[in-house]
């Protein structure tokens, strides 16, 4: 069975083609671009399973790419591993918030970020949930294929890691889920947050939500639960 297909996207061309060789040598199929636009175009046109995108790119730069991608209902489930500079704390923050997986520090280890590759394979193939399945609960309509939240009919526009905090906790209502728990469900246990990012989004959920927010309980100590009724 052939294995999955990953897009390469950097503008050092000795970068590019050391990343292309190692993953070949893996098995995947792999396809380069230099530029954010033709990321774009080969993304839109390939469907690849993941992309390592590199954070600084001239024109079109891999913030945008990643903001065009995940808000394409073709593009939104390829999972993106971001490769960044040391001191790009604020835009790994932003990319991570836009919905790319996980990042490596350049200058990087291969075996590190063939670590990675794999580790965000293995999730999307696991955690991948059933796109077709809308979820719906009080006045709460949840459709995760088109990544599409609706409160008493009305559209409302979630960050990728707010709708991924929403879902996890609707699909089980009334289960309480710690901070780790939660963490785990959107990001993978390999990705670092602190317990206090968990509550930022939260808060966010709960005033994005308006009238549905108030389902979304803390319980004292533990984590958060979706109540049930």
């Amino acid at each position: 069975m052939a294995k999955e297909q990953i897009l390469v996207v950097d503008d050092e061309e000795d970068i590019l083609e050391l990343i292309k060789f190692n993953l070949s040598k893996e098995g995947y199929g792999v396809i380069c671009a230099v530029t954010g636009e033709k990321a774009v175009e080969i993304a839109r046109a390939e469907l690849p399973d993941l992309i390592v995108l590199d954070l600084m790119l001239p024109g079109m730069d891999s913030l945008e790419v990643a903001k065009f991608l995940k808000h394409n209902p073709e593009t939104q489930n390829i999972a993106i591993v971001m490769l960044t500079a040391k001191g790009e704390e604020s835009d790994v923050v932003t990319g991570l918030e836009l919905g790319a997986d996980d990042y490596v520090t350049k200058p990087f280890s291969l075996k590190i970020l063939l670590a990675r590759v794999k580790a965000v394979l293995r999730r999307k193939a696991v955690e991948a949930p059933d796109q077709s399945e809308v979820v719906k609960i009080h006045d709460l309509v949840i459709h995760p294929g088109r990544r599409e939240v609706k409160v008493d009919g009305s559209v409302v526009d979630l960050t990728f890691t707010e709708f991924g905090v929403l879902s996890y906790l609707v699909r089980r209502p009334g289960w309480v889920f710690t901070r780790s728990q939660i963490v785990d469900a959107v990001r993978g246990s390999d990705y670092f947050v602190t317990d206090r990012s968990v509550d930022v989004q939260i808060v966010g959920l709960r005033k994005k939500l308006g009238s549905m927010g108030k389902y979304i309980e803390t319980v004292r100590s533990v984590g958060y639960r979706f109540k049930e009724a």
